[in-house]
């Protein structure tokens, strides 16, 4: 009878570390997902941050663009009222003096 009882006992104990063994498997794969879960959720965030910031990238491209345009225009505009002036200038002494 003890050989019996010893047996089951050692049959039980085997079917326990077993389940424990399973048990502990199950729970190391759904950390494992978990975690793959977050950094799924955090690279996701980061290339959402990446695209905004590519935006705003170009925006700031385009605002340079035009802040160098309409100072481009600006120069122009400044020499051909220079050079209305002193054609206006020169004619009236052209016309004053002869």
């Amino acid at each position: 009878m003890k050989i019996e009882e010893e047996s089951m006992k050692s049959q039980t104990a085997i079917r326990c570390a077993k389940a424990a063994v399973l048990l502990s498997s199950l729970s190391n794969r759904n950390m494992k997902a978990t975690i793959n879960n977050e950094e799924d959720e955090e690279k996701e965030t980061m290339e959402s941050e990446i695209e905004d910031l590519k935006v705003e990238l170009v925006r700031e491209r385009m605002k340079t663009k035009k802040i160098k345009l309409c100072g481009l225009m600006e120069v122009v505009l400044e020499v051909m009222v220079v050079f209305f002036v002193s054609s206006f200038i020169l004619m009236v002494f052209v016309f004053k003096f002869n």
